[in-house]
């Protein structure tokens, strides 16, 4: 792998995001936040506050990743990339890093916006750990799933599928709907409650207890091996597939 050959794919992935109106529409949604919860008041923003990073940097990763690629097979841009002298390693970590790149953007806008008006404490090189990692697995996990849409409206859909599936038990468990103590080791290994207990170390509050370590290592080594088992040996099917061969 050519690391700069990746950080040129890397800005060309950047500059396609932009071309797309992505950074345009995270701009709008953070401000969006950012108006309708200033008149929340500090004790409900706690709770809010993880959340809302959480469904930007997981569920919103997932979409982002989605449309861009929905957006290439319409103008079969990824299938042209097979002709040039980049892998397609290089090929998919771009993709992975620009949109980790994006949403981390987007995320800082978030955070920005409730530091300035509501002074929430943070540690920022926590929330910055936990919100790169649960985007770069989501944005893989986004990826795959993406081989087996048929267009957008499939995808949106399988997405909320997908929401529902994995978020909603979260939420409860989070809102003490569901109290039992053994369900937190059941829950453990949904990968939107391992990005929630990494996203919340970020906030001074938080108190590092074994399911934060748990969930490091289990979006890391979730996170490579989707990428090198699942992503990568299909990548080279769904390009030419793309193209109409």
């Amino acid at each position: 792998m050519n690391p700069n050959r990746v950080l040129v794919l890397v800005k060309g992935e950047l500059i396609r995001l932009n071309k797309y109106n992505v950074f345009a529409i995270s701009i709008l949604l953070a401000l969006i936040w950012g108006v309708m919860l200033y008149f929340v008041n500090n004790d409900i923003l706690k709770a809010l506050l993880p959340m809302i990073l959480l469904i930007d940097a997981s569920m919103m990763s997932i979409m982002y990743i989605g449309a861009i690629m929905f957006f290439e097979k319409n103008e079969s841009t990824i299938s042209t990339m097979l002709v040039t002298p980049s892998s397609n390693p290089e090929l998919v970590l771009s993709k992975v890093l620009a949109n980790t790149i994006h949403n981390l953007f987007s995320s800082i806008l978030i955070i920005i916006a409730f530091v300035l008006l509501k002074h929430i404490e943070l540690n920022y090189l926590m929330m910055l750990l936990g919100i790169i990692l649960t985007t770069a697995f989501f944005t893989i996990l986004g990826f795959y799933m993406a081989y087996f849409q048929k267009n957008f409206t499939g995808m949106l859909v399988n997405l909320m599928i997908f929401s529902f599936a994995l978020l909603v038990p979260t939420v409860l468990y989070e809102v003490n709907v569901i109290k039992a103590d053994w369900f937190q080791y059941v829950l453990i290994f949904n990968p939107i409650q391992a990005g929630s207990e990494l996203i919340s170390g970020g906030f001074k509050a938080y108190a590092f207890e074994w399911q934060y370590y748990f969930s490091l290592l289990y979006l890391l080594i979730g996170s490579i091996f989707v990428y090198r088992f699942l992503v990568l040996p299909k990548f080279h099917d769904y390009a030419i597939r793309q193209s109409g061969v």
